[in-house]
């Protein structure tokens, strides 16, 4: 079994600026301007990516751009595929790529886990997370609390950004009218709120190696 390396590593590593982590995985945003270009650069990805390499990409094909996703940290592939990228004239943009994840507090795991399994169709991973077998919808995750709530919301959403990016959507945010409810956690994440104490937390990779 491959050894997943940690962000820091990937991120220390030349060759991939136009890559970034977000919890396990590691995306690039190419903006192809058409859907022919968009197109033309898939077509190369599936020339260049070997046999093996292709269980653990994702790609995603848009009017605009493209979006890539490796579930595996690889250096090389990241490379490779920036450097087709680049060979057709396709630039990144670093700033477009994120990861969701809905995120629901629970006193029993093992209780509502399987509700949730079957509700979304979706496929187990480990004691408390579920994930798109597709790989298009995002993740759900289940957090133990302690004791039951009746003031806070027990679900809330988690936006795993490119580390770089974490305080800009967090300025966005807040001018936007939300607020900062606890940043005991930064940079790993940041729990904010609207207006009426809905909650949503900003993650990045910083500080879960």
């Amino acid at each position: 079994m491959t050894v997943q390396i940690t962000a820091g590593r990937f991120h220390a590593a030349d060759g991939v600026e136009d890559w970034r982590c977000l919890y396990h995985l590691v995306s690039a945003y190419f903006r192809t301007g058409s859907l022919s270009a968009g197109i033309a650069f898939v077509d190369e990805i599936g020339r260049i990516v070997g046999r093996d390499e292709q269980e653990y990409l994702n790609v995603d094909l848009r009017h605009a751009g493209v979006t890539v996703s490796l579930s595996r940290r690889d250096v090389s592939l990241a490379r490779r595929i920036s450097a087709a990228a680049l060979e057709l004239g396709i630039t990144a943009d670093p700033t477009a790529v994120q990861l969701i994840n809905i995120t629901l507090d629970a006193l029993v795991s093992a209780d509502v886990l399987p509700f949730w399994r079957a509700l979304l169709g979706y496929r187990q991973i480990g004691d408390d997370y579920l994930a798109d077998p597709a790989r298009r919808g995002p993740g759900f995750g289940l957090q133990c609390m302690a004791a039951p709530r009746s003031q806070r919301n027990r679900m809330h959403i988690d936006i795993a950004v490119p580390h770089d990016q974490a305080e800009d959507r967090i300025a966005a945010a807040l001018a936007a009218g939300g607020r900062v409810i606890s940043a005991a956690h930064a940079p790993m994440w940041w729990v904010l709120a609207d207006a009426e104490g809905n909650e949503a937390c900003i993650a990045t990779w910083v500080g879960r190696e």
